[in-house]
């Protein structure tokens, strides 16, 4: 029996897909299934809500890091042991990389999938006009399976039925609705939601606010899903001996890590020692790489300053060192916010600084040396998100595939940009950060 598989889309951004897939989440996992999440698209923000609903890490899926063998590979591997995968869309389902959704979209992860599409409306402003979008929705690509609507910030019973019956008239399902004024709005800030560890809806809440959907429903579409091929792919299939132990800096300031990223580098070896920038006194003894992730240095550039002994611990550290976009941020040699110029690490040339307009996009980069994660030449995917900038740096780390912006720093043993790299799109660089780590090679050795 193939697996029971469902994608919450929208029209577009806002509608309501976190609110929606989180009660459905919930909703399933209070049934007694087994939910596993997904999101489409770089984030690292909505999964630890619906990491938070379904009791399960949510995974990523993305049709530009991944072709289709590892794309698939990586939901198999995230859906073991599950009776429903529950995959959360990015933007509007047909939005993506290119003007027409073929690369990046929603609505290309569902076709990859063969499962059945959920259009979520935010139908506050309208009534029969429903029928009219999803119609379009419907029709516009005829090998996506829209199977019905949710329709979310409902105002009332009387709302709920004219959109029903819209809906019925144009032979597209009803699969309920969610009220306006439910108390599941979640804060946000400036690269998106709040993360789950500092705001989240409580699971009774999620479960109480399903009452109003379809849930039999939405399960039997799930499990029409057509089973999937189990094409090859590049991904390492058996964990090997540890030979390896990398700091990972987790704590508020740096928590962006895509759990499929740290999965490849245990697969291949890697031990992965969590340490806190904010409060340890240095990184764990006995690691041979350093591995700084994203998340919100600005929030706590104050307290990250003040900790100068890890600062001068890391400065000072003899093996590889890898820093992705908030990671960058506190290698620099400062970092400037509103309230003022705090000193950081001081490995990368130059001051990060906060702006107001952020910068975000795909980002497939070629190497311009040889680091402790890729050789000069190779090519990697990523994406960038951020709210900062830096000036040049003398040794820039990428060049952009098929242009001329250079960017990020690398001097053969630290690298760090504004790039977060997705490794199951490259485990060959993934082999290489181990390697490196294990003192094999790129990138020197830890500190006795």
């Amino acid at each position: 029996m193939p697996l029971a598989c469902l994608v919450i889309a929208a029209p577009h951004s806002g509608a309501g897909k976190t609110t929606v897939s989180a009660v459905l989440a919930a909703a399933f996992t209070s049934m007694g299934l087994a939910v596993q999440p997904y999101k489409v698209g770089p984030d690292y923000i909505d999964p630890t809500h619906l990491t938070a609903a379904a009791g399960r890490t949510a995974r990523t899926l993305d049709g530009f890091f991944l072709e289709e063998p590892e794309l698939l590979e990586v939901f198999r591997r995230g859906a073991l042991g599950a009776d429903l995968a529950l995959i959360e869309g990015v933007m509007g389902l047909f939005d993506g990389a290119d003007a027409v959704g073929r690369v990046a979209s929603t609505a290309q992860v569902a076709k990859l999938l063969r499962a059945p599409v959920v259009l979520v409306v935010d139908a506050a402003a309208m009534a029969g006009s429903v029928a009219a979008l999803a119609r379009g929705f419907r029709d516009h690509d005829p090998e996506v399976w829209l199977a019905g609507v949710i329709a979310n910030r409902v105002g009332g019973e009387r709302h709920a039925a004219l959109l029903a019956e819209a809906l019925e008239a144009a032979g597209i399902p009803w699969l309920g609705y969610l009220p306006r004024g439910a108390g599941l709005e979640l804060p946000e800030r400036h690269l998106g939601l709040v993360l789950a560890g500092e705001a989240r809806l409580e699971r009774d809440r999620l479960v109480r606010a399903a009452r109003t959907l379809d849930l039999e429903g939405l399960l039997r579409l799930a499990r029409a899903a057509s089973p999937l091929p189990a094409p090859p792919h590049r991904l390492p299939t058996q964990r090997r001996a540890p030979r390896a132990r990398i700091g990972i800096a987790r704590d508020a300031a740096f928590g962006f890590y895509y759990p499929e990223v740290l999965e490849v580098l245990e697969q291949l070896g890697a031990e992965l020692v969590p340490f806190s920038p904010l409060t340890d006194p240095e990184p764990p003894p006995g690691v041979g790489a350093l591995w700084l992730g994203g998340g919100y240095p600005e929030r706590f550039a104050r307290e990250l300053s003040a900790n100068r002994g890890m600062r001068a611990a890391i400065r000072h550290f003899k093996g590889p060192i890898y820093a992705e976009c908030g990671g960058l941020m506190y290698l620099s040699e400062a970092l400037v916010t509103p309230e003022g110029a705090f000193p950081m690490v001081g490995l990368v040339p130059g001051a990060a600084t906060m702006q107001a307009r952020p910068v975000l996009g795909y980002r497939a980069v070629e190497a311009l040396a040889d680091s402790p994660l890729a050789r000069r030449g190779w090519r990697l995917k990523g994406h960038e998100f951020h709210y900062s900038t830096r000036p040049p740096t003398p040794r820039p780390a990428w060049r952009q595939v098929g242009g001329t912006v250079v960017e990020g720093y690398t001097d053969g043993r630290v690298l760090a940009s504004y790039v977060h790299l997705y490794l199951p799109a490259a485990p060959e660089a993934a082999e290489r950060f181990v390697e490196a780590a294990s003192g094999l090679g790129g990138g020197g050795n830890a500190n006795p």
